[in-house]
């Protein structure tokens, strides 16, 4: 687990943070000095040296994540994420985290869909620790039984949170229509019935299949030079298996609407989760779809369900729609949460502006608003090492060019309205799946249905 962070050590980071993100459009502007490094060992990655702050990020993942879980015990990548720092080589749990703590070192892991992701963030001063307790949890973990029974027990205790939490039952309700039976229909968490029964055996088993060098990628932005990071990967990396034995994932499509599912809890606001298809990566439309996307949900305080569900009906304080894709599908997906009983009247409101959307596209005003937001953004998306770090690898997960942050603008400033509105028809002209959570519309009616028949009786 990734320990919580002590007065110092958080003082640390919050003093590196600072500077970096007066300092690090630097590296930003010299995108083009993004380098394709491969260390003596043949491990690839992408690498900015920026000097600026003593400070060293790195993101990296593996193939495979929540996909490679046995089908009958969802969760696995999950425990295997939350236990590889608890001790490993000659260090036990407490030492571990203490030495983390110590040098101000941040390790973590998760399991996405298709990833085993991974973060480090460390002090120039102490990359060589920081690097060698990573390879430790990589190559040497310990899984005693002990801390793998804490975590376990940790992941139960917020599974059983989520039975009662609506986003959480929305968020499984929607995979589990759009994906059936498919490794994306599970949620990487895993269940109250799988996650007890994940032995120590299924973890080391994952950590050999899963960690292996030919699907590593890696991206590093900070103060170390090409031939020192060179040996810091082979090092850290090097001892790790060279092919991943991976279970084959087939490609997917979401199941088409219009699919609804009521979810009856007794909450004060009625959740609703709606969305749909979308777009993979390497669509011709992606760019089209992600542009014209911000302006029906993603653009929060801008978009057009937030005009209309909020400002003109006062159904609900926010509402926000984003597009997911993945190795082998992909999504739209979108939240709101509103009274129980306008809870009607707000799917109406939604689908409404979806079908409108889908059948008019949006205006010229709209699309060249949408673009100038998402130039600019771009700037504030990479504003520190840290995001840096993460947007390099991403790119390298979705196939994109080294380049791709300098022509990303130019991309942008090509989609035509017309490729707009082709991409709003294809992504919203079928509907929607929608997810109610919260309390059937009668059992809101009813408190008040008794009032007025004890006025009359008495």
């Amino acid at each position: 687990m990734t320990p919580v962070l002590s007065g110092a050590r958080r003082f640390a980071f919050v003093l590196v943070a600072g500077l970096a993100l007066a300092s690090l459009p630097t590296a930003v502007r010299a995108s083009t000095k993004i380098q394709h490094l491969i260390s003596p060992g043949g491990i690839e990655a992408w690498f900015v040296q920026d000097s600026t702050v003593p400070l060293i990020a790195m993101e990296y993942a593996f193939g495979g994540g929540a996909a490679q879980d046995p089908a009958d015990k969802p969760g696995v990548g999950n425990l295997v994420a939350d236990t590889l720092d608890e001790g490993s080589g000659d260090l036990d749990s407490k030492t571990f985290h203490e030495r983390l703590d110590r040098r101000a070192i941040e390790l973590s892991f998760g399991s996405t869909r298709d990833y085993f992701r991974g973060s480090l963030r460390m002090l120039k001063d102490t990359r060589d620790e920081a690097f060698d307790l990573l390879r430790m949890s990589l190559t040497s973990p310990h899984f005693d039984s002990t801390d793998v029974e804490r975590v376990r027990a940790q992941i139960i205790s917020g599974l059983r949170r989520e039975t009662t939490n609506p986003t959480s039952l929305a968020s499984r309700k929607f995979l589990e229509m759009a994906y059936g039976d498919h490794p994306y229909g599970r949620l990487a968490s895993g269940t109250l019935e799988s996650v007890p029964r994940i032995d120590v055996a299924d973890l080391k088993d994952y950590v050999r299949r899963v960690l292996a060098r030919d699907t590593l990628k890696i991206a590093v932005v900070g103060d170390v030079d090409p031939e020192t990071l060179g040996k810091l990967l082979d090092k850290t990396f090097g001892g790790l298996p060279a092919k991943a034995s991976l279970t084959p994932v087939a490609d997917v499509e979401a199941r088409k609407p219009p699919q609804r599912a009521f979810i009856p809890l007794d909450v004060p606001q009625t959740l609703v989760a709606f969305g749909g298809p979308g777009f993979k990566r390497h669509d011709p439309d992606f760019m089209a779809g992600y542009i014209v996307n911000h302006i029906l949900g993603g653009g929060t305080l801008s978009s057009r369900l937030y005009r209309e569900v909020r400002e003109k009906r006062g159904l609900a304080y926010s509402i926000f729609d984003a597009l997911l894709w993945m190795d082998h599908s992909a999504l739209f997906i979108g939240y709101t949460g509103t009274r129980a009983d306008r809870a009607g009247e707000t799917v109406d409101a939604i689908d409404k502006e979806v079908r409108r959307m889908a059948e008019t596209g949006p205006t010229q005003q709209e699309l060249d608003e949408a673009k100038s937001y998402l130039k600019g953004s771009q700037m504030l998306a990479l504003d520190s090492s840290a995001k840096l770090a993460s947007a390099l690898l991403q790119y390298q997960l979705d196939g994109l060019p080294i380049d791709y942050i300098e022509k990303r603008n130019a991309i942008v400033d090509a989609v035509t309205l017309d490729e707009a509105r082709r991409a709003a028809q294809r992504l919203w002209g079928q509907g929607l799946v929608t997810v109610i959570v919260g309390r059937a519309p009668q059992a809101v009616a009813q408190p008040a249905a008794a009032a007025a028949r004890a006025a009359t009786a008495n």
